[in-house]
């Protein structure tokens, strides 16, 4: 099993250019964002002491779990902005200005294009061709850059 270190030393390899680095930084969190939404959406027959549960709370433990096994402490600002996706997520709901599915649906589909523009840009393949947890490392490599400005070891 490769290290936090090589995962995102790997990722880094075709995230060079600043503009890409740039979108990346916007287009990362509106997917995990948005798939979060969409998962919320999925709403489960049972409640836990009142709270009414959906697929995206039990799919965001799994990957803070994820998290947890790669870095003893990037896992915890991953738990943090889980929570706060699940937050706005009961935010939008409520709101009652559109569906959140279709927020999600619309914010996922132009922040994948977002991606796709900014390797096009760097002239490299998105690192999930290579190997699919990079889908899981991308938040995690961003992460690593505001651990690094707090000064917190990952």
């Amino acid at each position: 099993m490769k290290t936090i270190q090589q995962w995102l030393s790997e990722y880094g390899e075709s995230h060079q250019d600043h503009t890409n680095k740039t979108i990346h930084w916007i287009c990362v969190p509106s997917i995990f964002f948005s798939i979060t939404g969409l998962l919320y959406s999925i709403k489960l027959p049972f409640a836990v002491s009142g709270t009414s549960i959906n697929v995206a709370m039990i799919v965001l433990v799994l990957a803070v779990l994820y998290y947890l096994s790669l870095s003893r402490t990037l896992w915890i600002g991953m738990l943090l902005f889980a929570v706060c996706c699940l937050w706005l997520c009961g935010l939008i709901e409520r709101s009652g200005v559109a569906p959140l599915w279709l927020i999600c649906v619309i914010v996922f589909v132009v922040a994948w294009i977002g991606q796709f523009y900014g390797h096009k840009v760097e002239g490299k393949k998105p690192s999930f061709f290579k190997d699919i947890q990079f889908l899981m490392i991308g938040p995690a490599w961003l992460m690593s850059f505001i651990y690094k400005k707090l000064g917190i070891g990952i």
